[in-house]
């Protein structure tokens, strides 16, 4: 048995442990049910929880959630549009999150892949300052996907 101010009582009988609580005006808390024998303490349970809650809380503020955004391309895209759409891609990395470039194949496009992996392969090298590649570019129906991540 553990005491409300951290001390070691020793091994004692479960209706005296209660009494003591009780005089004390505070819980009796198992825990470490599993120890032999079960180790108890005397706190108050109330404010033991709401101090649990409110760290959870605390980490639950600090903790980032990486996200998944996603950049669309065309094979025929102009420097302008690919480099704001690379912009934008910086933004979201720089924001810790994922990046996942798509191009899509519109039509007879799908014809000549090797115009989507070319501009793929142009915002690979645009983004290398910055991102690593987590998935590398694969056709997917009439779409071409790859995935960047934070360096």
């Amino acid at each position: 048995m553990i005491g409300a101010d951290g001390a070691q009582l020793g091994v004692l009988e479960v209706d005296v442990a209660l009494n003591m609580a009780v005089e004390a005006g505070l819980d009796l808390v198992e825990v470490a049910p599993m120890a032999r024998p079960p180790v108890v303490r005397i706190m108050d349970y109330g404010k033991y929880k709401f101090e649990m809650a409110k760290q959870a809380r605390q980490a639950k503020k600090k903790q980032h959630v990486i996200l998944l955004k996603e950049v669309k391309f065309r094979p025929g895209i102009e420097k302008h549009d690919f480099d704001t759409k690379v912009n934008h891609a910086r933004a979201f990395i720089a924001d810790g999150n994922k990046v996942k470039v798509t191009l899509m194949f519109r039509g007879r496009q799908i014809a000549h892949p090797e115009l989507g992996m070319a501009v793929v392969d142009r915002v690979s090298q645009a983004m290398a300052d910055v991102a690593k590649i987590e998935t590398a570019a694969k056709l997917e129906g009439k779409a071409l996907t790859m995935i960047l991540t934070p360096k």
